[in-house]
């Protein structure tokens, strides 16, 4: 997640600039064309070229609604989640302790169920992190080697560490899961969605063991359950893609109205000289500059946890709940909050 107000003049250009430069070779070509080829079947109308930019205009604009609309739910999820392990990690320590047991068991017992339970949700939080950064294969990773060397670039220029290979995940899980649970866990396709069965199954033994009450057992067996909910929504959002006939139709009609645009603008600028097919070209650019980039702002929100910088900060959320669960358990080593790297906060 880009954190300033503002993109920069350089982050403009190193997103989109390597653009311009076939744009503009479009448009001079075009131009030279013209200079040496007089031909009354060059000119193009600007009508048809005008009404053409204005239904991909049109276009364009509803698939952008429709990738923020993935990227703001995708936030939504997340806050969910959010608060979602506040709940947990509250309920959990005031709900399991000696109110119905015939024995009491001593606290150290109970801090020790407490920890495990609340280590193994943030291990559940970093395993769910590093499912939804699989790639699918409608991901930019996942596109032509230029694409993906493109990316790959991109990434290590801006610092992002979000691949899956990061080493994040698998260092956080021995941190929080014991080397049993972690050699079991570890081996299941969907590690995240046995962490959550786990933690069902330690609540039904605690009610074995009268440390919870049906009550209890039920409402926390709720909280787990919506944690099945959220993560079963970030899966929607990862794994079905914004259907296809609108992400990717929409760069055919941008490339049709860029491929069209230059001719109907020397037409119209003929008419101010013979210099006129000249003068057109840094206007062609600029018009077709602003198409491309409202495709592209699109086409890069579409994917929310694809592992790149506009994506959902997910590690950050992440840090945010593993400090607020290590806090209620008294524990005094506590990781700090992540930091942005390069404007960009993972």
């Amino acid at each position: 997640m880009y954190i300033k107000k503002n993109f920069s003049l350089k982050n403009i250009l190193l997103f989109s600039g390597g653009h311009l430069i076939w744009i503009t070779l479009w448009a001079l070509l075009v131009a030279v064309i013209h200079h040496f080829v007089h031909s009354d079947l060059l000119h193009i109308p600007w009508l048809p070229v005008s009404v053409i930019g204005t239904a991909v205009a049109f276009y364009i604009g509803f698939k952008n609604n429709s990738a923020y609309d993935r990227l703001w739910e995708a936030r939504k999820i997340w806050g969910a989640i959010i608060n979602s392990s506040r709940m947990w990690g509250a309920t959990l320590r005031a709900y399991v302790g000696n109110q119905f047991t015939e024995v009491d068991e001593k606290e150290e017992e109970l801090q020790r169920i407490h920890t495990r339970m609340l280590r193994r949700h943030i291990a559940w939080l970093y395993a769910l992190r590093s499912q939804l950064l699989i790639p699918t294969p409608w991901e930019h990773i996942s596109q032509s080697k230029h694409i993906k060397k493109t990316i790959e670039r991109r990434m290590k220029r801006l610092g992002l560490g979000l691949s899956n290979s990061d080493g994040v995940t698998e260092k956080e899980l021995k941190d929080h899961l014991s080397p049993e649970e972690m050699k079991v866990l570890i081996e299941y396709p969907n590690t995240a969605t046995h962490i959550i069965d786990q933690q069902s199954k330690d609540l039904a033994e605690l009610r074995k063991r009268n440390l919870i009450d049906d009550f209890r057992h039920m409402e926390l067996q709720n909280l787990l359950n919506d944690f099945y909910t959220h993560q079963g929504k970030c899966e929607r959002i990862k794994k079905f893609p914004l259907p296809r006939q609108y992400g990717s139709m929409s760069f055919v009609f941008v490339g049709i109205f860029i491929f069209l645009l230059p001719w109907a603008m020397i037409t119209q600028f003929e008419s101010i000289g013979q210099y006129g097919a000249w003068v057109s070209i840094p206007f062609t650019v600029l018009i077709s500059w602003v198409y491309l980039m409202m495709e592209l702002v699109g086409d890069y929100s579409e994917n929310p946890f694809e592992g790149l910088g506009n994506d959902i900060p997910m590690l950050s959320l992440i840090r945010v709940i593993e400090i607020d669960l290590l806090g209620m358990l008294g524990e005094e080593d506590i990781p700090k909050p992540i930091q942005p790297i390069n404007d960009i906060l993972m």
